[in-house]
């Protein structure tokens, strides 16, 4: 199975081996493709440590664990990755549709590790005529819409 974060690597080999501690995520995209990964793994524990220690709060486990249980995740795009800064779309599906996660993220460096610091959210909506996130190959209109 490849890579949940669209990677065409098997997910053991790419974001797997990174959530379960064999390998460290070498760049800000690599960490921010592995979250999102752990995000449709449900991984709420890989989620808080991967965040610097002073936005790590024991509440967040249980918030993000009552999302992902609302929610399907549909697939990411990223926008770009420059330095410690990744730009990025996730799609995913809830009861009223299909919503986008359109976030500008900031990494740092902590303990020798990069660390999800924090991000800009933009209001970010689906296209009529943008390919549907569905993964079906038809435009949005002619399909999830």
């Amino acid at each position: 199975m490849h890579c949940f974060c669209g990677n065409k690597e098997e997910f053991e080999l790419c974001c797997g081996a990174i959530i379960a501690g064999k390998t460290e995520a070498k760049t800000p995209e690599k960490l921010m493709r592995s979250r999102y990964s752990a995000y449709v793994k449900g991984d709420a524990r890989y989620l808080f440590q991967s965040a610097v220690k002073k936005n790590r709060y024991a509440e967040d486990i249980a918030l993000i664990e009552e999302f992902n249980n609302a929610i399907k995740w549909l697939g990411l795009k990223v926008l770009f990755a420059k330095e410690d800064v990744v730009a990025f779309k996730a799609f995913y599906k809830d009861a009223e549709g299909i919503k986008i996660l359109h976030e500008e993220s900031t990494f740092v460096q902590e303990d020798g590790l990069w660390r999800y610091k924090d991000g800009i959210l933009y209001n970010t909506k689906i296209q009529r005529n943008d390919p549907c996130p569905c993964g079906s190959g038809k435009k949005y209109k002619k399909c999830c819409a």
